[in-house]
């Protein structure tokens, strides 16, 4: 009986020191080393221009600035020109199309629709000056803007609906002389706010990431390791590293984890085999839209409605808009799971004239599947709702939305379907056949900020489970712990049965052979005696 209880106790010791093993950290590689040596001390600029007399003068436009910018910086303004945040488009491989260009110029979304005969309120968020139609010319350095991407006075900001000219209340000359590299600040002025307001969009991109804490994002925290967008999305003449998918093709300069914490970041082998076919941000983003509200439907199908023969508005208990006249009705989400998707860096598109094959419409389609071997299982936001579309041509339609006055065709003003169809397709030089209805449609956005501390990353049991695990959509392949095949199944059961029949039988003929030989030490005892 006392060898039972050793054995128990040797087991038990096994399963504990096991277990702890199981949870010991992950080793630090020397990549994120040095980046924790490199963000624990504040980065300083090595130059003032409050020094360079060129900088020392009354501006009277925001072009003399970049003028003023150009005679240090010389040929930086042909990086610019040639760069997709000037040229709202990209060359690259369309499947299906070939080798076309594509952005913002021809592609439409799901919340605004279009930047197409909208210029002049879009432009807020092109680094330029005057673009208000579309003969913008985006060969003219002097229409570069430096200052809104380099200003770190957090002073500078573009005036609403004023093709991208900055607000009439900015020192131009304070803003001139404060310039730096990049900041949050920079980046979010467009990137937090697109969409028509706070992280109406990205639901993993917004203002709460400029003071943040580790709960919400590790990298950009305050009380972490405080990192900006541009540590990650770094620039070679600037050309961003990173792609928005909502506007991209190619697997071609994107982002990816590895390229800091390598693809072999955990001390357990399994984690790093996981890695394989599941993305990093599938397990280290449980959730998304932490802080502030994200837009999740929008049906533009019930915009018009008006209140004693004006437009109005309705807000839930947060403050989000829950309907607008000009814009129609929306669902919001906070702490939102993501979708997830096989995703394998492509991506296509609904380009302007296309014809609508699938309903609801996939305003974008991101590429991927269990047999491909370069796909991964990524974490996504899915937009849905209902936008314009011409019953006859089967196209979804570009309409004007905005202009500064009533009497324009734009639908903000007039609130006429019809005149804003028109107006929004002739700009494009497309048919329209004098009919318009809603059509339901789809727009996917991969989450790849906000960043949990690794505590809160998901467990086993939230994906290896029957009842309603994160994968539960995702079929094609067998997933143990939720999936059920009989020839497994009975395998597994022999395994397990037969290890555990085989076990019980050594141990019960070690007991056996130990009580025999203890009764053969007795005889031998008792026949010597």
């Amino acid at each position: 009986m006392n060898r039972v209880i050793i054995y128990v106790i040797v087991i038990t010791v096994i399963v504990l020191v096991s277990v702890n093993l199981m949870h010991q950290p992950e080793p630090l590689n020397l990549s994120q080393f040095k980046l924790k040596q490199e963000y624990a001390t504040k980065k300083k600029p090595s130059v003032d221009h409050t020094q360079f007399e060129i900088l020392n003068q009354e501006f009277e436009t925001p072009q003399d600035v970049t003028l003023a910018c150009l005679q240090c910086h010389n040929k930086r303004h042909e990086e610019i020109i040639h760069s997709s945040h000037w040229n709202w488009e990209r060359v690259a491989y369309v499947e299906g199309k070939g080798i076309s260009k594509i952005g913002k110029k021809n592609v439409i979304n799901n919340f605004c629709i279009g930047s197409n005969s909208n210029e002049q309120a879009c432009a807020a968020c092109h680094i330029g000056f005057g673009m208000n139609s579309n003969t913008f010319d985006f060969s003219n350095a002097k229409n570069v803007d430096c200052m809104v991407c380099h200003d770190n006075s957090e002073e500078y900001f573009k005036g609403a609906a004023m093709a991208g000219y900055p607000d009439r209340s900015v020192n131009l000359s304070k803003v001139a002389q404060s310039v730096g590299r990049p900041n949050n600040v920079n980046c979010g002025s467009c990137h937090f706010y697109s969409g028509g307001g706070n992280n109406v969009k990205h639901g993993d991109l917004e203002e709460a990431l400029l003071a943040c804490d580790r709960n919400v994002d590790v990298h950009m925290a305050q009380n972490g390791m405080g990192m900006t967008c541009v540590d990650c999305h770094g620039d070679e003449k600037h050309n961003i590293k990173g792609k928005l998918y909502s506007v991209s093709s190619t697997d071609v300069n994107r982002m990816n984890c590895e390229e800091c914490h390598t693809s072999r970041p955990h001390l357990d082998d399994m984690l790093n085999r996981h890695g394989n076919k599941i993305a990093c941000q599938t397990c280290h983003i449980p959730t998304y839209a932490k802080v502030n509200s994200t837009k999740m439907a929008w049906r533009w199908s019930e915009s018009g409605k008006m209140k004693d023969g004006q437009p109005y508005h309705e807000e839930d208990s947060l403050g989000n808009h829950t309907y607008l006249s000009i814009k129609g009705e929306f669902e919001w989400g906070n702490n939102v799971e993501p979708d997830y998707f096989w995703f394998n860096g492509h991506a296509q598109h609904y380009v302007i004239g296309d014809k609508i094959d699938t309903i609801p419409v996939q305003v974008n389609r991101l590429l991927g599947s269990v047999n491909d071997i370069h796909s991964k299982i990524y974490p996504v936001k899915v937009h849905k709702g209902d936008q314009i579309y011409d019953p006859e041509t089967h196209m979804l339609i570009q309409p004007k939305l905005y202009s500064p006055a009533k009497g324009d065709s734009a639908f903000w003003v007039d609130f006429d379907w019809n005149l804003a169809a028109e107006a929004g397709m002739k700009r494009m030089g497309l048919p329209y056949s004098g009919k318009y209805d809603f059509v339901e449609t789809e727009m996917y956005w991969p989450i790849n900020h906000m960043v949990a501390p690794k505590d809160q990353a998901l467990a086993c049991v939230d994906c290896h489970t029957s009842h309603n695990g994160r994968l539960a959509s995702l079929n094609g392949f067998y997933m143990p712990g939720r999936d059920r095949n009989r020839w497994i199944d009975l395998i597994g059961n022999l395994l397990f049965w037969g290890s555990l029949i085989g076990v019980s039988f050594h141990a019960l003929a070690r007991l056996i052979n130990s009580f025999r030989k203890n009764e053969m030490e007795a005889e031998e005892i008792n026949i010597e005696n």
